[in-house]
């Protein structure tokens, strides 16, 4: 996207963050507008849909320096999700996927239930592309691809269907990322997200453990103009495969 484009997106978003100052930290809902975000690589390059390995994990930070997301191409057309639903009972529609084949998707990386997330030494929530058994909200063992799975406490989720929770204790759907694509440029835009987020709630429980990690204490500081991405292998040095 050109300069201009890009300014007018970070312009109308940033106006309604300024009209409601509280949007950052709002009830979930449709969509909570976030400062708009290029996912570019380490060199500052604006991340393509080529540039993405189809079933592989990236990780980034959105919306704040501190909260990790996954990037994931699903390698096929990912469509709208109606009727998710909140822990407080609210329900939203999920936009599906972005990119020219609308394959790429992207969700918080902290689980819903006790907030597992990856850090720099180990990640125990993790995106399975091969076929994985895991046990589904019938209690039965169910075996299928394309989940992401929690090892810490069982939570499995659907990154085809809005991050709905398939099994486990997690009580509402993992907070997904809304991203624009821009055609002419073939960049990603992240915009804000959906669902129930639980970021204060992070950032009261891990808050001494994120500042050591980030080297700051301004762990609460919106990502603003880009975030890089980062192979999830090249972010966590053990992602546990349990």
């Amino acid at each position: 996207m050109d300069r201009r484009r890009f300014i007018k997106l970070c312009a109308t978003a940033s106006a309604l963050v300024a009209a409601r100052p509280a949007t950052l930290a709002a009830t979930p809902g449709p969509l909570q507008p976030a400062r708009p975000s290029r996912l570019v690589h380490r060199d500052g390059a604006a991340l393509a849909p080529g540039d993405l390995e189809v079933g592989r994990s990236y990780v980034f930070h959105y919306p704040y320096l501190a909260t990790p997301c996954f990037l994931i191409d699903l390698g096929e057309q990912v469509d709208p999700t109606e009727g998710l639903i909140t822990e407080d009972g609210q329900q939203y529609r999920w936009q599906g996927g972005s990119g020219p084949r609308r394959s790429v998707v992207a969700f918080s990386a902290i689980c819903a239930h006790k907030m597992s997330y990856p850090t720099p030494s180990a990640s125990f929530i993790n995106y399975r592309h091969a076929p994985f058994s895991y046990i589904d909200d019938a209690r039965q063992r169910n075996h299928r691809e394309r989940v992401i799975y929690c090892c810490s406490e069982g939570s499995a989720y659907d990154p085809a269907a809005g991050g709905r929770v398939l099994g486990g204790p997690a009580r509402q759907p993992l907070a997904a990322v809304a991203l624009a694509y821009d055609e002419q440029d073939g960049a990603f835009v992240a915009t804000g997200t959906y669902g129930g987020d639980m970021f204060e709630r992070f950032f009261d429980e891990f808050g001494f453990q994120l500042a050591l990690q980030h080297r700051t204490d301004d762990i609460r500081r919106p990502v603003d103009g880009s975030t890089e991405v980062l192979p999830l292998e090249d972010y966590s040095a053990s992602s546990r495969q349990c």
